[in-house]
């Protein structure tokens, strides 16, 4: 587009210089709704205007003043930028341009430099431009301004101030094929950084921590990268192709995980890089025995030699005694009968092991049943304490009591304290700490202790606690723990009504890790607290459909909320609901946002669709 003013209409198109770079992809469009765009490729929109009217727009003119706007049917101009030198009448030449970065600029010629000069570009952040820096390259920037690294460091000069675009087309070296990893393979972190796929650019999106993103990829065999966003939202984006770029930037908390072998193969590929310049240099026993005298430095060396396997031998011996030492501390302390443990000391920092013999008396023989698989039992110590017996646990002796354990060290003041186990043949048990309200469903769905004990802001003070103990379990423990089976009757009472969540965690124990492929364990929690709150707002167990608005309003009507602050909470409530009740699990939130929103502390939109599912 020259200076004496040149039009653009759709589906006309003004496509970049073409180079041997992937930048050649790049194009300026109009759409057929009017609007301006920056696409890589017609499927990647990196830049646009949006127009908030509804006029009919016929076309993008540039005019010789240096401005840029788009005209509708009544040869109005409804959008319109302008070169920084705008009706500067010294200025002879201006021109429009998509540059092979991607980027559109406005020139002007400027006589006294005899040069072009940028008076205005359309994406101020040359990074934000998708595949700025082509295959296998992270944009970043210096004291200088951008610059391309490689995603490898033994790829064509990492770390140097490369051009954005590469005209030679040799780039970076490609990823590491990892079929022949033969499953051996470590997740490289690269952090301040969000890496994205570009052949197809289709990455998904999970809610995942950033410890849970990580473990997610590694095992995925298809993953080939991730990245956590950090930004509060939970959200994990899953790259399954190798041609892969991204940027990097300080203010940018996203953590970036790349997947790299660890076979010889791979590292012999890349000392034979043909763009390295490093040369190979054979060590030969001449570095060591050379003429004459250099007798002293082999002394030398035999001595080091002598000492380092001297210290080899002792450290194995003193792991061999602390290996014998521990497994005779843990023989000893299952031989330990079960009165010489204070069970209930809430500062204790063990777990007890009990036989099942031992279950059995403190039982009474299985006499006081409290629920399915759940009995009611008093310890020596006269303290009450809960048995749940497990059906069908798949686990091994040993990885059930490093899950045991695990489940052990969590301590949280809406969880229910896990105490003990017994794990024989036969008979699996976990011993919890006895909390004597009972479940939540026993109080919600009864009208006259709902009326007398369950007001709407108790029930809603219950769900915040369910929602900060479901956000320990993701994002606080030293590992992600999903809960797996979060209902009505899995959250208890105590004295004071404070909600304690118990049966987190043993989905590993069962054998449910693979429950659904289509969203991950953390998602699946996010959809049955949803249903849960569902619960809690409306008192029902079954919810049919119906809109957002009614059910308000019922809620409203049943419990007069005639106070502002509490109708708006009602909303909050059911919006964030809602929104755990999305069909994509993409759509859900972090239970992170959802202990916002019902603290009061993040605001929350309208839910996409209306309230349109069934329970059961």
């Amino acid at each position: 587009m020259a200076t004496q003013g040149q039009s653009l209409r759709f589906p006309q198109t003004l496509r970049a210089p073409s180079t041997k770079s992937v930048s050649s992809y790049y194009n300026f469009v109009i759409q057929h709704s009017g609007e301006l765009a920056l696409v890589w490729e017609a499927n990647v929109t990196y830049w646009r205007i949006d127009l908030s009217s509804n006029d009919v727009i016929m076309e993008a003119i540039f005019d010789s003043n240096g401005a840029l706007g788009l005209v509708d049917d009544k040869s109005r101009t409804v959008w319109s930028v302008a070169s920084e030198d705008f009706e500067d009448l010294s200025v002879a030449l201006r021109h429009l341009r998509i540059d092979s970065d991607g980027n559109l600029r406005i020139y002007s010629w400027v006589n006294l430099l005899h040069a072009w000069r940028v008076g205005w570009q359309a994406v101020e952040n040359q990074c934000n431009i998708f595949g700025s820096c082509g295959l296998y390259s992270i944009c970043g920037f210096n004291s200088t301004g951008p610059i391309c690294d490689c995603l490898y460091q033994d790829s064509v000069a990492w770390g140097s101030d490369l051009p954005l675009v590469d005209s030679s087309g040799s780039g970076c070296r490609k990823m590491a094929d990892l079929e022949n990893c033969k499953m051996r393979t470590s997740m490289s972190t690269l952090r301040q950084t969000v890496l994205y796929g570009l052949y197809p650019p289709q990455d998904v999106d999970m809610m995942l921590s950033e410890a849970a993103c990580k473990e997610y990829c590694s095992n995925d065999t298809s993953c080939m990268a991730a990245t956590s966003k950090n930004d509060g939202s939970g959200v994990c984006t899953i790259q399954r192709t190798s041609f892969v770029s991204g940027y990097r930037s300080p203010s940018s908390p996203a953590v970036s995980f790349l997947k790299v072998c660890l076979v010889p193969q791979a590292v012999s590929a890349r000392g034979a890089n043909p763009h390295s310049s490093a040369k190979s240099i054979p060590l030969t026993s001449t570095r060591f025995l050379g003429r004459g005298g250099d007798k002293n430095m082999f002394i030398r060396a035999i001595i080091l030699i002598v000492s380092v396997t001297t210290m080899g031998f002792i450290t194995i011996e003193i792991f061999v005694l602390w290996y014998i030492y521990r497994r005779w501390q843990t023989e000893a302390q299952a031989r330990i009968p079960f009165g010489k443990y204070t069970l209930m000391n809430h500062h204790c920092s063990f777990l007890i092991r009990v036989s099942f013999e031992e279950i059995k008396q403190i039982t009474s023989n299985f006499s006081n049943q409290l629920g399915p698989c759940v009995y009611k039992g008093v310890s020596p110590h006269k303290s009450p304490i809960v048995v749940k017996v497990l059906d069908n646990v798949v686990a091994s002796e040993k990885d059930f009591q490093v899950v045991v354990s695990t489940l052990g060290q969590m301590y949280h003041r809406h969880l229910v304290p896990l105490k003990g186990s017994c794990f024989e043949a036969e008979h699996k048990c976990l011993l919890y700490e006895y909390i004597s309200n009972g479940s939540l469903d026993k109080w919600l769905f009864d009208v006259e202790k709902r009326k007398t004990e369950l007001n709407w802001q108790r029930r809603l003070d219950i769900a915040l606690g369910v929602a900060r103990a479901l956000a320990y379990l993701h994002t606080e423990c030293q590992t992600c723990v999903a809960h797996g089976n979060l209902k009505l009757e899995n959250v208890l009472l105590d004295e004071k009504l404070v909600p304690k969540v118990t049966d987190f965690g043993l989905r590993t124990l069962l054998g449910k890790e693979a429950a659904s492929s289509s969203e991950s364990p953390i998602e699946r929690d996010i959809f049955m607290f949803g249903e849960m709150l569902m619960q809690i707002v409306t008192c029902e167990s079954d919810i049919l459909g119906g809109d957002m608005h009614s059910l308000i309003t019922m809620i409203n009507e049943e419990h007069k909320l005639e106070d502002s602050v509490a109708s708006e909470k009602l909303e909050r409530a059911v919006r964030i609901a809602l929104w755990c009740l999305q069909n994509q699990p993409f759509l859900r939130p972090s239970i992170g946002e959802v202990v916002k929103v019902l603290e009061g502390s993040l605001s929350v939109d309208r839910p996409p669709s209306n309230f349109a599912f069934k329970q059961g």
